[in-house]
This record gives C-alpha cells, structure tokens and sequence, in this order.
C-alpha cells in the first residue's frame, strides 16, 4: 500500500476517527432556534448570523458572507473568482446561479502549450494568463438583487469595515497566509504590501489592514455590479492584466453575466437531492453515484467495511469516467444529463461492478460499455423561515494566480487551469479530462464544485458543501451517506475519515484511519490500490430537524451545524 507519510494531509490525527463506535468523541453540532451559518472563517459567520438576527433572510446573509470572506479569508473568498448558488427557497421554489469564471474572449485551445505541443509549467496557474474573467460580484449582486430583502448598503457595510479597520490575526489565518508567501514576495508591490509585514510573513496578533479592498467594496457598495466591471476598478484589472502578459480587456467584463439555471436534482433513499448542474459536474456526479448505490443494501453492509468501500469507490470510479469525458458549459457542449443520471444507466453500472473485484481505471474508457457515447471555500446559510443557500465559490488554487489588480485588493483567481489544456494531461488536480473542457473564448471551464441542498417532503433538512478540488464531490457525497445510509449527526458525518477515486489515477486516496489494516488487505486481494490523502477539505453543513435524520431535537433547536476539524478557521453559529 503506497502509505506515504501524512505529513500533506492537514488532519490531525486526534480528529480522524477509525471507525462508526469512535464517533463519541466528535464534538456536538453548534445549535440554533432560529437559524444557522456555517462559514470557513469565524468572523464571516458572525456576519452572517447578525444579517438573520437583523431580519435578513438566508440569500441576505448568503451574499454579506460573500463579501465578508474576500477580506477575512483572501485564500479562497474573492471578488475576483467566482462560483455557484443553490438557492432553495420556503415556498419550494429552487434555482441555481452560475457566476463561474469563463475565459477571456481572446482565449484559445492551445495557449498554454510549447511550439511542440507540450504544457508549459504554471503556465495556466501562475501569473495573468492564468485568469479567468472573474464572476462572484455579478453572482452575488443578481442573488440579494432577485431573491435577498435587504439594501446593498447594508449587505457590504460589514465587509467594508473589515477591510478598512482591519482584524486580528488568529493562528488559522496566519497559517493561510504563510501558504503564499513566495506567491506575495514575487508581487511585493500589491499583494506584498499587504499580507506581509516589513517583507515578512504575518504573525499572530497583528492585525490585516486592506485599504484598497475597502475602497473596492466601497464602489460596488454605491454602484453594484458596474462599480467593479465598469470604473476604476474595471479600469485596473484590465490594466494589470495587459501589463502583465495577460489577456483580459474591458469588453471581457462587459460581456460577463451571471446564468440562473435548474439545478441537477435527483432520489436517494426516500430524500431529494438538489445540487449543481453544468458547467458544474458536482450534482451530475453526486447523483450518478447515488443512483448506483441506492440498488445496494449500504446501512447492512456496514460503515467503511470493505464490501460496502469496494461499492461505493467503484461507483466513484465508474462516475467519475463520465464527468471528464461527457460534461462542459452548456454554451458549448451538449451534455447527456437525461442519461447519466437515468435509473436505468445506473442498472447497467450496477451490472458492471464486479462484487469482490475491482476495475482497472485505464480500461475503463468513454463510449466503452458501459459508458456509452484545493483552492475554494463553502458555507451553508439556512434562516427561520426555511430558506436555505449553499454557496462554492473559488480563485481556485490558494491565492488564485498569486497575482492581484493594482490598487484593488481584489485576489485574481487561476481559473483557467479547470480547462483541458491538452487532453489527456492532468491538471492541477490529477484530473484527465476530454475535448469538451478544451478551451475557447467566453467559455466557463468545467468545475467540481457541488453546493446542495437535501429537501424531505419538499422541506429543507440538510444544506453542505465543501472546497477541496476534484475531492469537492466525493466529500460533499460521502457527508451526506454518512447521515443517511449510516444515521451519523451532522458533526460525526463531517468528521468522519473519507476516501476519493477519480478514475485516474488508479488509486483511491484514504485520509488516516479511513477503515482497518484488514479491511484495507482485504479492498487489495480484489485489486484495488491506495494512496494516502490529498490535501484536506473542509465541509460547511447544516442539518435542520434533528441532530441525525434518524434521531429529535434538542430543546428548542432545530438547526445543527458542522464545522470541518480539518482547518481551524470555520465556525457554526446558529441563533
């Protein structure tokens, strides 16, 4: 077994539990009478908590996090990315905003290659032809616009003083920034001169000041949408871009527009799913696994035992063959939903998966039957009323390009890495994929991203989500069949040990204590081969009823919230 240490994982070992008994010594779920946010950094989540308090709804506190997160997580909350809502609202009404990234108008299939054909190193994820026209800005001002109560003015103010005031450093924070500390001494006169103190990383204690992100949120505050992709502001990313090699120009950000979409909606188990459709693959794949399994009886079959494992990897394997073979932006590519996620399709999986043998991922091939023709944040908002949002949202690897737009604050993201810069060399992620991620001008690139929400007789009872790259779906999913194959609480199902396949590499990466030695012999005599952990996610969820779907409310609490141990910033805050 290719167990190399697991010095890359950012699990403390203390916190990956072995087994279903050893669920005991998760931490309970954050409670709330009234609502629940749950937010990859502390002082987001207050934000978003005071927006409910305040009588916002779950889209007013959605877009206020937003916000708030581009100033007090820089690592992954943006302007200057962009990402996906799942909006379901009280009345069953359920939509989908797609304010993904979409290559430059001046894009093209081979940019990133050699005069002999070859990738280029960091071409697609350093510097400014590593960015995509960024989208967040006109996402959230669509989602307070169409479906949020409150005045922008208010929405912004927080994020606003963040910025300008500052805040104090915790040792979560300090431990993202020290991640791009090369990336800010490269740009020392932008990002440099913010994130680092005298050309040295951030300490604990100092406080983060960012005058220029504050003026930024300040005009989108007066202007909307057209404060940052007309102005000044859009005025200095174009700027920044040409002068840096980069091809973004002001009819790129004249051109972007957030899409409103149905969302991938589909049946496990009595429960109704509802995620991310194209150019997002979360939903697709999440449901394409879920259709397999359900034929399977998993709650016998026993957590992490390694018959319910070889299930549930190979359904991973098998899914994951059409999600880099089949799926791209709708604007460019027709793309088989209707047929990836019939009942009928996951039969034919189904008859396919041997029981006590693994599949060879290299054989396993598009139009072969049966398959006919790290780095983004999540949080999770539900309010009192019932309206519940999952938003992703991404500059894709930490720090996007490592680059920022002059005199904005603003992060820019390295979104174009998501294309196929040639088919069949991995990304970023290990992610091999076809012709319809390849590249072309306006297109948005194919995602992992998979913020959802589970309903039960049309009302909400879960919303979760996670970053993590290609790791986004496997996560979010594995959360889910915790609670409802295994009847976990929200916590236990978060911290819960995970495994991810991809279909290439051939290996399934298992986070520590995941299952037992003999369990993991026992996956290998059928052919399956491990690798340790990727880097971690980190699951913002929420469970509305009851601690477990099987169990009853606490009190007078009917919202639970799950913080990810895996990275220390994050809180669950109900009220």
């Amino acid at each position: 077994m290719k167990y190399e240490p697991f010095a890359k994982s950012l699990i403390a070992t203390s916190l990956a539990l072995s087994c279903l008994t050893a669920h005991a010594a998760s931490v309970a779920p954050a409670t709330g009478e009234n609502g629940m946010v749950v937010t990859a950094q502390h002082l987001a989540s207050h934000v978003g908590v005071d927006v409910l308090k305040n009588g916002g709804n779950a889209v007013d506190a959605a877009v206020a996090v937003g916000y708030a997160l581009a100033v007090v997580y820089p690592a992954a909350g943006n302007l200057g990315g962009g990402g996906f809502m799942t909006i379901q609202l009280a009345d069953g009404r359920k939509t989908f905003l797609d304010f993904r990234e979409k290559a430059p108008l001046a894009a093209t299939a081979n940019m990133y290659l050699d005069k002999d054909g070859n990738v280029v190193p960091d071409l697609s994820t350093r510097g400014h032809l590593a960015v995509g026209v960024p989208g967040t800005v006109s996402g959230m001002e669509l989602a307070l616009s169409k479906y949020g109560t409150k005045p922008r003015k208010e929405i912004i103010a927080p994020a606003i003083k963040l910025a300008e005031d500052g805040f104090v450093l915790e040792q979560g924070d300090v431990d993202l920034l020290d991640y791009a500390t090369d990336m800010f001494k490269k740009d020392i006169k932008d990002s440099g001169s913010i994130f680092l103190s005298n050309g040295e990383p951030m300490q604990v204690g100092q406080k983060l000041v960012q005058k220029d992100l504050s003026k930024t949120l300040r005009e989108i505050s007066e202007k909307g949408a057209d404060g940052f992709y007309k102005g000044w502001v859009a005025d200095a990313i174009v700027t920044s871009s040409q002068a840096n090699k980069g091809i973004i120009t002001q009819a790129d950000l004249d051109k972007y527009k957030t899409r409103e979409l149905a969302p991938i909606e589909c049946d496990y188990r009595g429960y109704h799913v509802v995620s991310a459709p194209p150019p997002s693959s979360g939903g697709v794949v999440i449901c394409e696994i879920m259709n397999i399994l359900e034929g399977y009886p998993m709650k016998d079959l026993g957590y992490h035992s390694a018959q319910g494992m070889h299930y549930q990897i190979e359904a991973m394997r098998h899914a994951y063959v059409d999600r880099n073979s089949y799926l791209g932006d709708p604007d460019f590519v027709k793309n088989p939903i209707a047929h990836l996620l019939d009942k009928n399709y996951a039969t034919k999986l189904r008859e396919a998966i041997k029981p006590q043998k693994a599949a060879v991922s290299s054989e396993l091939k598009p139009g072969v039957a049966p398959h006919e023709g790290n780095n983004t944040t999540h949080y999770s908002i539900v309010d009192k009323w019932g309206n519940a949002v999952s938003v992703t949202y991404t500059l894709n690897d930490w720090f996007g390009a490592g680059v920022m737009a002059s005199k904005t604050g603003v992060i820019l993201n390295d979104e174009m890495d998501d294309f196929t810069s040639k088919i069949g060399v991995p990304n970023m992620y290990g992610l091999v994929q076809g012709e319809a991620n390849a590249i072309a001008p306006g297109k948005a690139p194919l995602s992992s991203m998979s913020p959802t929400i589970v309903t039960k007789d049309g009302k909400v009872v879960m919303v979760v989500g996670t970053p993590g790259g290609s790791r986004i779906i496997t996560a979010t999913l594995l959360t889910m069949l915790n609670v409802i194959d295994y009847g976990m609480n929200i916590q236990e199902a978060v911290d819960a040990p995970r495994f991810h396949q991809q279909w290439l590499p051939e290996e399934t990466n298992l986070e520590a204590f995941t299952t037992s030695p003999d369990t993991v012999k026992i996956l290998e005599s059928w052919g399956h081969k491990f690798a340790g952990p990727q880097d971690a996610n980190h699951l913002a969820a929420i469970l509305v009823g009851a601690p477990s779907l099987g169990g009853k409310p606490v009190g007078k609490n009917r919202f639970y919230g799950a913080n990810d141990p895996r990275r220390n910033t994050g809180l669950s805050l109900g009220y």
